[in-house]
Order: structure tokens, then sequence, then C-alpha cells
């Protein structure tokens, strides 16, 4: 007896729950479930929207909803769902929405704090670089030919290894100069910022080879500057030091009070930037390549200031600035550093990172054989572009299955006929080329279909999503049933009008001139030339010049509630008084006071079509009535109605 009552006590519970569950059942459309939860998300989210507190009522919120239900019935029954522009609209947004869902939050927020530290300095550095295809695995070789210069630079030095070993197409040796983050691939950048000044980095290896680093110096940034510069080109065959005569003369003209623009149009060699005056793009530390240049830009304060003659190797300048800025704060920075990070190498660790926990998440299995069938069928055609999928290629077979989706052999030999162009030239091991494509095969794959279940994963991204596919479908719906109908039908809007005229009328009006100034004088010298009768075109032309722009007039039909008019204002046939309103002086001369008037059919054309598609709606809506079945669950609807009025 025990265990039976403890039973129905745990069955009422279990009821209790579920209905208070928001996946309950609220309502059904023609058998279509709606859920509770769906409906106090929106109610919530207009509850503080919506005026009219008979909205607020939670019954008469239930009536619109369930219109709104209606809509999306009809809409998908008409078939607007399947709609191609519909489609490719609501595919759009959909890729622009994932963008902000998809992605491994930690490791991105850890990757843009890491670069933001980086931009905080800058390094000088030179390295050696040994090319190596990226694809390549085995690297024993090259990796101790580079440990071996690395020896070589610790005991002789950078520039004696460099001169001998530097040829420009296998080895390459150089000085890079300063940098900072996104300057370099993340690799070397990672190298170089990791390696204390005047070490050698070990080797390590980039999409180009295996590089070493030297780090020579580490500095503060100097942020970002713009300046405007006048070059004048020198040669080692300038006589009588041509250039740096013309480049003095020039400063001379500046220091007379002439402009920098117009002097760097007339005279300077650069001539990719003469016509703007000079004006380069803003640069930071070490992004010229002109030490000489930047030491200069960067030892300019004021805005303004413009530096003394100097030389590079590219001949002699002068340089003005224009702006400059110091490293921006962490959360400036941080949107411009999200979106670098998207098109940097960066983004691979996001992305596999990702898609090693949907690993753990999913239910994945792959096709054991499948690697040694695509070996098998692969040959030396790939490397020279030609290669094609066999006569009796094996399309159907199941390759990778994700949850309840597969994928074949078909769409992974797809991506080997594209992908064939990248190794064109190339001499791989064939077991290298499918292990390395299958492994980002199935990482596109996991990830994929990440994107295509998020909203029945994500709550958040679901319900935004769930909302503008419904408000899209219900635009289109609406904008061929109902406000294009409406406006087309000129018989039923002319009959609406002759049925409802009275609706349609013109307040009490007023015809005016008005005058409006900042300054009272001003208004006053209006109302003494408007008293001794001259026209508003007269005083304009006598008030107003090119260079002065004193008083604005405004004429037209106005109503007492039109916002040049204070709202205590009394008009009448003359002048009003000076006011002052919405920081202004005003004066206004009533010419006449036109009093309620019938408007005409095309004066209250637009009106009328708003209310003639409300009715519209209304009939139409009817229909929808009868069309569809509305069965609410009335339990379900009084556990919305408690939990609602808990909330508020």
């Amino acid at each position: 007896m025990k265990i039976y009552f403890s039973l129905i006590l745990l069955w009422i519970t279990l009821f209790v729950q579920a209905q208070g569950s928001p996946s309950a059942v609220l309502l059904t459309v023609d058998g279509d479930p709606v859920s509770a939860g769906e409906f106090m998300r929106v109610y919530n989210k207009n509850l503080d929207l919506v005026k009219d507190d008979t909205q607020k009522d939670i019954d008469a919120y239930l009536k619109l909803f369930i219109n709104y239900q209606l809509k999306l019935k009809e809409a998908k029954r008409l078939g607007y769902d399947q709609d191609e522009r519909y489609l490719k609209e609501f595919e759009t947004y959909k890729a622009q929405l994932i963008k902000n869902y998809v992605s491994d939050s930690k490791v991105t927020e850890a990757l843009i704090k890491e670069a933001y530290e980086r931009m905080q300095t800058d390094i000088k550095a030179s390295h050696i670089l040994i090319r190596l295809d990226e694809n390549v695995t085995d690297t024993l070789k090259v990796y101790q030919d580079v440990m071996a210069l690395r020896n070589r630079v610790q005991n002789e030095g950078f520039d004696k290894v460099r001169a001998e070993v530097h040829d420009g197409q296998n080895i390459f040796a150089e000085e890079l100069g300063y940098f900072s983050a996104f300057k370099m691939v993340y690799e070397f950048e990672t190298a170089a910022y990791d390696t204390e000044v005047g070490a050698i980095s070990m080797p390590f290896r980039s999409q180009f080879g295996y590089h070493i680093v030297q780090v020579e110096d580490k500095r503060p940034s100097l942020g970002e500057v713009t300046v405007a510069h006048i070059m004048v080109n020198s040669t080692e065959n300038d006589s009588l030091n041509e250039a740096e005569t013309r480049i003095h003369e020039i400063y001379r003209k500046i220091k007379q009070g002439e402009a920098f623009a117009a002097l760097a149009k007339q005279f300077s060699d650069d001539k990719s930037t003469s016509e703007l005056g000079g004006e380069l793009s803003p640069f930071t530390g070490g992004q010229l390549g002109s030490p000489e240049f930047e030491s200069v830009a960067f030892s300019l304060t004021t805005v303004g200031e413009v530096s003394q003659p100097f030389k590079t190797n590219y001949g002699w300048h002068i340089v003005k600035l224009l702006d400059k800025s110091d490293v921006p704060t962490y959360e400036e920075a941080k949107p411009e550093i999200e979106n670098k990070i998207k098109r940097d190498s960066r983004s691979k660790i996001i992305n596999s990172t990702l898609a090693n926990d949907l690993r753990a998440k999913y239910s994945i299995s792959v096709n054991p054989k499948a690697k040694a069938y695509f070996e098998s069928i692969l040959n030396a055609n790939f490397f020279a572009r030609s290669w094609e999928l066999p006569k009796h290629f094996e399309k159907h077979k199941t390759l990778l299955t994700i949850e309840q989706d597969t994928l074949t052999y078909e769409a992974f030999g797809n991506r080997l006929l594209r992908i064939q162009q990248v190794y064109a030239g190339k001499t791989l091991p064939l077991k290298t080329v499918v292990e390395k494509e299958y492994l980002g095969f199935e990482e596109d794959a996991i990830l994929q279909y990440h994107e295509d279940h998020l909203e029945f994963e994500n709550e958040e991204f679901g319900y935004i999503l769930k909302e503008y596919r419904d408000g899209l479908l219900l635009f289109e719906l609406m904008e061929k049933e109902v406000w294009n109908a409406a406006a087309k039908d000129t018989l039923g809007l002319r009959k609406h009008y002759n049925t409802h005229s009275d609706a349609y009328f013109w307040e009490e009006r007023m015809q005016v001139e008005i005058a409006t100034a900042a300054k009272e004088k001003d208004i006053k010298t209006v109302q003494k030339l408007w008293k001794k009768g001259l026209s508003m075109e007269g005083i304009n032309q006598q008030l107003n010049t090119n260079s002065a722009q004193k008083v604005i007039f405004t004429e037209g039909i106005k109503p007492l509630d039109y916002h040049a008019f204070p709202k205590d204002i009394s008009l009448k046939k003359g002048f009003s008084k000076v006011y002052f309103n919405n920081d202004a002086y005003h004066l206004v001369k009533v010419i006449a006071s036109l009093p309620k008037t019938q408007k005409t059919f095309d004066e209250a054309k637009g009106q009328i079509i708003s209310d003639y598609q409300t009715i519209l709606e209304q009939q139409w809506l009817e229909t929808l009535k009868e069309r569809y079945t509305v069965d609410i669950n009335t339990e379900v609807l009084h556990d919305v109605k408690s939990q609602l009025r808990i909330s508020k």
C-alpha cells in the first residue's frame, strides 16, 4: 500500500513537473505542437516593448500568438518556406550568425590576449630558413641541417654565416628589422617572442620550411603614426648635391608658411603619394622597412610638426606628423584582433580544438578500410593534376558516420579531385596525401555537422534563428497576401473611403512663415523688418550672406503640434511673440488659420491603405481560423500563467 501510494505521489510529481516544463505542449495548430517555452520566451521578450496594457494580459497576448502561428502555418501551406529567394536570404543570415557561435571561446580568448600582449612589444630579429614543402613528412635531414647552421651562428656570428649560405632559393638568411604581432606567420612570431634577446631559437617548422630566429632587440611598441612626406630622389650621379639642394629649398618654403600638401603635389618624387599631399597610410614600427624614415617619423611628437630634411636609401625626405596613437586598450583592440585571428593561421588552432572537443561529444565511426582503398586508387597522375576516379569507383560505400549522418567514399573522392592542383609538381608518398587530406575532411565534416545541428544544441542560437526564419517567412506572406493586395485593390480602397470618410480629416492647421535664429537680436531684427512690410524673401536677402547664415526661414501649412511650436503656444493671424524653443529663437507669421477639414481621397490615401490592410488581415485571419484547428492545453496554460505572474 505504501509502495502504491508512493508511486501515485511520484506520478503526480512527474506530471506537475511535465506541465511546468518549457517543452510541454501549450497548443497545437492542426496537430503541429507549439511549446510553452516558446510562448513564454516571446511574451517576456515583448513585455517591456508593449505600450498597450491590454496586450500585457496573458489571454490577450495568447490570441496574438495564435494568430502568429496561424500565419506561419499558412505560409508553409502556400510553400513560401520553399521559395528560392527566401531560402537564399535565410541561409545568408544563418551563415553570418553561426560565426558568432561556432568557435572555441576559451581558445579564442586566449589567442586574443596573447596577440594583444605581443602588440605591446616590437622585436628586431634575423632568421635562417631552409625551404621545405609543408606536406613533406620526412624532415630529419632538414632539421639536422638547420641545427648545424644554428651551431655555426653561435660560434661564427650571423653575418658570416649569412654571407656564406644565403642563396635566395632554398636557403634564406635575412635581417628582418622590427616587427610585432600578425606581421609574421604564427609559428615564427611565437618562436621570436619566446626567445630572449641575444639568443637563438631551436629549429621550428612553418609552412615555408625550417627556421631558426636570432632575437637582437625587444622594445616597447612605438604605436602607430600617420605622416605626410615630400621625397626628392637622389642617385650616385647627382651633381652638386642636386637632391639635397632641392629638399632644402622646399624646406625653406615650408618654414615660410607655404602649405606642405601643396608643395608635396608640386615637388615630391613619390608619385604614389604626391597627389594625396604626401600622405602615407598609417604604419607601426618596422612596417615600412626603412629604419631611418621610421626613426624620424616616430620622433615627431606634435601633430603638424615638420622634420628637418634627412636622407634614406630612397632619397631625401621631409616628414610632417598628421596623427599619432599609442597601442589601444584591450577592449578597443579586441574586435580587430579577433577579425585578424579569423584570417590568420591561428584560426586553424581554434577549429582543430573545437573539432577535437566535438569528437568527444558526437558518436563518430570511420570505415577502417577506407584509407587503404584510396591509397590504392591514387597514382602519379595526382601530382600532374590529371588523376581521375576509377571507372568502378565504390562511391556509395560508407566512409564516415557522425551520429545519424553518413558521408560516403564519393565525398572524399571529390575532395581529392579538387585538391590535386595543390599537389601539382610535388613528390610525396600517396599514404601521406591520404592521411593529411582525410584529417582535413573529417575535421570539416565534424564542424559542418555541428553547424547544421547547432540550432538544436544551442538554445540561444536556436531561438534567434527561429525568430529570423519565422519573421522572414511572415514578411513574405504578409507582403503578398495582405499588404500588396490591399494597395492594388483600388475599388476596395475607394469604397472604404466613401464608407468611412468621416475618419479622414485635417485637424486645425496654420499657414505660416517661421523665422529661426540662434541669437535673439537677429530674431528681433526679423520682427522689425516683418512689421515694416518686408517679405520673407527680402529679409532673407538682407540678413543672410554667403559667409553668414543668421536666420533660417520655414514656410507651409503646419499642424498645431508642429515640432517648432512650444506646447502652450497660442497662434492667430498676424505675428506671434518671440519664443525660445529647442535651443533657438523663433518668430511665427500666421498668414491664415485653416479649420478642421475633410481630407480628399488622395490626401488620405496612405492612411486609407493602412486601415484597409488591417481590415483585410482580420478577414483573412477568420478564414485561417476556419481552415486550421487550434487546440489549447488548458492545464499547461494555467501553469504558464502561474509562472509568468511569478516572474513579473
